[in-house]
């Protein structure tokens, strides 16, 4: 699955590079891109930034720290005046959502 990106600051990249430096710790050494988790991107002219993003189960322990954790690498970019974090169960996450590489590194395949 890939992320949806609607980018009116072109600071996706970015943010995508800053979302690949947090990992979920029950699956490392994956980070929460390659594991699917990150659904969209979502930037504004206002400065705000929101991320739309899961978890791989309802009742992951390290929910709240996981999502402090993108909402401070992301408001820590410059041009981002806001960082905002949506945790959604729609879609459920499945291990198909996972990038091969991620797989890989997790004995998958």
């Amino acid at each position: 699955m890939s992320i949806i990106i609607m980018d009116k600051l072109n600071l996706a990249p970015a943010i995508q590079e800053q979302l690949e430096t947090v990992y979920d710790p029950e699956l490392k050494p994956a980070n929460i891109v390659d594991l699917g988790l990150v659904y969209e991107i979502i930037t504004k002219e206002d400065g705000v930034a929101k991320i739309v993003m899961t978890l791989t189960a309802p009742g992951c322990p390290v929910a709240g720290e996981l999502m402090s954790e993108v909402q401070e690498k992301v408001a820590k970019i410059p041009g981002v005046k806001e960082a905002l974090v949506e945790l959604t169960f729609d879609p459920p996450w499945t291990k198909d959502m996972m990038t091969e590489e991620a797989k890989l590194e997790l004995g998958f395949l």
